[in-house]
């Protein structure tokens, strides 16, 4: 570590704007597209406490994660490898196990291809991966073009589904979210009977981000230039002359605890935290409640609805019906933009997530200080793209199917980092940055909540239907 450096001094709310578009955006394809209005179509509106509760847990969770790299000015995956010799390696396996199945990219796919009236989605999610890597290797800095088309996506889409929500939702559809909010639901309370458990798990995990890619706020909020991070460098494009070979410092830097730079750090703090409730848990959860009110709206009790993410589809088809075939499809395109651009950020994400865990191997085995972060994240990134690939051309394209397993392996992954990153943050971090016991009992809480979940979800889909 070198010579401490001040704490910079705070920006102002409006430019800190961004790193919490990129993880909402993760979201919306998961979680927020799929499986909470497919189960809303299924089993109704009461459910929708779930939603809100596992997004909440998430702001908490994703605050931790930022503070780290608020403080630090690295990514709280040097700090991890630091406690903890094989953190590299798990986060290398559990990430490309858990988000190298190409779920997202198969649903935005089937419902293009529904759109165009073709049988197959399998050639048409090929086309879109590697446009996916196209689109990734081609920027000046990673970074700055994926936040240039999340906020752009989540601006144009979200309206949309609010209009037509507001527009088709009766006074009775409401009231019924509003109580499902609360937990009553049509002759339920909390969970209905017959729910799968792991589909209401994946899709508690999927409030928000899920699996792994929470980490990742904190390389997001380093390259913003958030605090500490103002100090680091950036992932430059795979074809820029300049900086596609860049050698990159991943160890951030001290500063000294004076009543300055504490002051300055009590500043970022409330303004990141004011960004990312607006942005990541305000806007995330009204699109989850209101996906979830029109896929009641349209299509609750068909019963074809089962049948993987048919339920999009049948959205479409009411739509069409009932307003026009330009509503219809226009809801269609925006699915499959959603899906897409979740599909693209996933991919950038866990990407980085290997690549800078790949060169802190790298940096440990040969005694290095700096390494070519961008070579390990475009290897990566291209590796995920061949296996995606490869499933689809051996006939593994059912969306909802490989969503749900990705999304129950990332819950177990969550388990493991929420408890890692609040002993990070408990022996890393001064104390004046430290969480206060409110953070501390809240993080511990889901903690525990997902102990639970992980292991009730282990016990009834694996140990029970195979031993």
């Amino acid at each position: 570590m070198s010579h401490k450096k001040p704490f910079p001094k705070p920006l102002p709310l409006k430019k800190l704007i961004g790193p919490s578009f990129i993880i909402l955006a993760l979201g919306l394809g998961s979680g927020e597209v799929i499986l909470w209005p497919y189960l809303a179509s299924n089993y109704g509106l009461g459910i929708a406490w779930g939603a809100l509760l596992g997004i909440t847990f998430q702001f908490f969770m994703n605050m931790e994660i930022e503070r780290y790299g608020l403080v630090k000015g690295e990514s709280v995956f040097v700090g991890l490898a630091k406690m903890w010799k094989a953190a590299p390696a798990w986060f290398i396996f559990s990430t490309f196990v858990g988000f190298g199945l190409p779920g997202i990219i198969a649903a935005s796919a089937q419902v293009f291809a529904s759109l165009l009236g073709f049988e197959s989605h399998a050639f048409l999610a090929i086309i879109m991966l590697i446009g996916i890597g196209i689109f990734l290797s081609l920027g000046k800095t990673v970074y700055g073009m994926m936040e240039w088309l999340t906020t752009r996506v989540i601006f144009i889409c979200v309206p949309f589904i609010l209009v037509l929500a507001l527009y088709l939702a009766t006074k009775a559809d409401w009231t019924a979210l509003l109580q499902g909010i609360g937990g009553h639901g049509d002759g339920y309370r909390w969970l209905p009977a017959g729910i799968p458990f792991a589909a209401f798990f994946a899709a508690f995990a999927y409030s928000g981000a899920g699996g792994n890619l929470n980490l990742t706020q904190s390389i997001y909020v380093k390259e913003k230039g958030y605090g500490m991070g103002a100090y680091s460098e950036r992932i430059s494009g795979l074809f820029r002359k300049k900086g596609g070979h860049k050698q990159i410092r991943l160890e951030g830097h001290d500063f000294a605890l004076t009543k300055e730079n504490l002051s300055r750090f009590d500043v970022w703090w409330r303004r990141i935290n004011i960004e990312h409730g607006i942005v990541f848990w305000f806007l995330g959860a009204l699109a989850m409640m209101l996906l979830m009110l029109l896929s009641y709206v349209l299509t609750f009790g068909n019963p074809t609805n089962l049948e993987g993410i048919q339920f999009v589809m049948n959205q479409g088809t009411l739509l069409s019906s009932t307003l026009s075939p330009f509503v219809g499809a226009l809801f269609l395109i925006a699915v499959t933009v959603m899906l897409f651009q979740t599909q693209l950020g996933v991919l950038d994400s866990t990407s980085r997530i290997m690549a800078e865990n790949a060169a802190l191997r790298s940096i440990a085995k040969h005694k290095k200080t700096t390494v070519n972060l961008s070579k390990y994240y475009f290897t990566f990134l291209w590796a995920q793209i061949a296996f995606g690939i490869f499933l689809f051309l051996i006939g593994i394209t059912e969306p909802k199917l490989l969503i749900i397993l990705g999304a129950v392996i990332n819950a177990f992954a969550m388990f493991v980092h929420i408890g890692l990153v609040q002993i990070l943050n408990r022996v890393a971090l001064p104390k004046p940055v430290q969480p206060g016991m409110f953070r501390k009992l809240v993080m511990l809480t889901i903690f525990l909540v997902f102990a639970v979940f992980s292991a009730y979800t282990i016990y009834s889909q694996i140990i029970v239907k195979f031993l």
